[in-house]
């Protein structure tokens, strides 16, 4: 399949028409999302492209970030500065059945593309905005960014060892955690309309995703126990629940219950540990945790990780290994499972490709589409949406209202 091909119509979403103004990050995951399912996605560009497209690791000149978030989309690349180029995004907007985009909030109303006008035109549309705040509230004007979001909705503050620094998390966690709600909520809206008829508006925020994705942090918190706080690589309520020295490294050890305690005591060699009264309950080994912590990592300590793991898995105790995450990507779980699969780049030739997780049943994984060059389906899209002939596209071109990656 080459890029200028008619979007895939298979999978449960297709035929719905998805209009993406977005870019970096918390946008484009959410339309991947949508993309993987069979919607067809036109990814929309400033004539420079996606932020994306420039940040590495780069094959060729070609961004890894951006193919795996971009993946399965028909890119489009106008230049909405003009106010040409704003009636073709509007244009196209009528012809969709969603509009996402993740300006600043107040952006999209300079540009003609808010949610007032383009649902006027068509009360039909669901449109989705994304944002770091919100589009209204205190700190609805502020940029986003992944690192602020996750400084202000407490993510970072619960995040590090007790006595040291706060600290992100290994991912951006902020952009797409939004990037998911964002896709829940518009498939949700078009059940709605499905029943109403009619669209909906959709404000989702960086820092409210993060906020949802806190229930530990806001149940310590909700009867006045105490303020959450940072406790290292263990659960903050449960004990043992977390992170252990064995003699070549770490594993984690996961008990929830009087049973799972007993076995871990006797697989260690340390019945008297179940019968302490210090260690009676959940609440009570929490409340001693320092000191439970170093009777188990003294009964590790005569085992590697994988004899420890190996060990208290045999006697019903739930333990595992840390992996190194190229060790992931590579390794058996990830291919069985197929999360990453292969397509055809027309420069680079086969590269992996991220799936979406879940598997629907009879609908066959893999398949995957390479992202688009810039501008790549400009004349594909304008004459299937906009019916525009190839004069008409010429003239786009020639004004600079469209552009198109130079790939000679």
């Amino acid at each position: 399949m080459t890029q200028s091909d008619p979007a895939p119509s298979t999978g449960p979403l297709a035929g719905l028409r998805i209009l993406d103004f977005t870019r970096v990050l918390s946008g484009p995951y959410c339309t991947a999302l949508l993309a993987d399912l069979g919607a067809e996605v036109v990814k929309v560009e400033a004539p420079q492209g996606d932020d994306y497209r420039h940040v590495g690791p780069f094959r060729e000149g070609q961004s890894a970030l951006f193919q795996l978030v971009n993946r399965n989309k028909r890119g489009i690349a106008i230049d909405l500065k003009q106010p040409a180029g704003q009636a073709l995004a509007r244009d196209l907007a009528a012809r969709a059945d969603v509009v996402v985009e993740n300006f600043r909030p107040g952006v999209a109303a300079r540009l003609g593309l808010d949610a007032e006008r383009l649902m006027a035109a068509d009360p039909r549309l669901v449109y989705a905005s994304i944002s770091g705040f919100g589009q209204s509230g205190p700190n609805a004007a502020l940029p986003a960014f992944d690192l602020v979001a996750q400084a202000l909705s407490g993510f970072m503050a619960l995040t590090g060892e007790a006595a040291g620094s706060p600290m992100k998390t290994g991912e951006s966690i902020g952009d797409l955690a939004a990037g998911l709600f964002a896709s829940w909520s518009i498939l949700a809206a078009l059940l709605e309309r499905e029943r109403t008829g009619r669209g909906r508006r959709l404000d989702i925020a960086m820092v409210d995703s993060l906020v949802a994705l806190l229930p530990t942090a806001v149940a310590q918190w909700m009867f006045g126990a105490g303020a959450p706080t940072r406790v290292g690589n263990r659960h903050p309520l449960s004990t043992p629940f977390g992170a252990y020295r064995a003699r070549d490294g770490h594993l984690v050890i996961c008990v929830l219950n009087q049973t799972q305690f007993r076995h871990l005591a006797e697989t260690l060699d340390q019945p008297d540990l179940a019968d302490d009264p210090r260690f009676a309950s959940d609440a009570r080994r929490t409340e001693h945790e320092a000191i439970l912590r170093a009777r188990i990592e003294a009964g590790l300590a005569r085992w590697t990780v994988a004899e420890a793991v190996a060990a208290l898995s045999a006697a019903g105790v739930p333990a595992a290994a840390i992996a190194e995450a190229a060790a992931v990507f590579e390794g058996e779980h990830v291919r069985a499972r197929g999360l990453i699969g292969e397509t055809g780049h027309p420069r680079l030739g086969p590269i992996p490709a991220m799936e979406q997780p879940v598997h629907f049943a009879g609908l066959p994984r893999g398949g995957q589409r390479p992202a688009p060059a810039l501008g790549a389906d400009n004349a594909d899209v304008l004459s299937r949406w906009l019916s525009l002939d190839d004069t008409g596209i010429a003239t786009l071109a020639a004004d600079g209202t469209i552009t198109r990656e130079d790939r000679s």
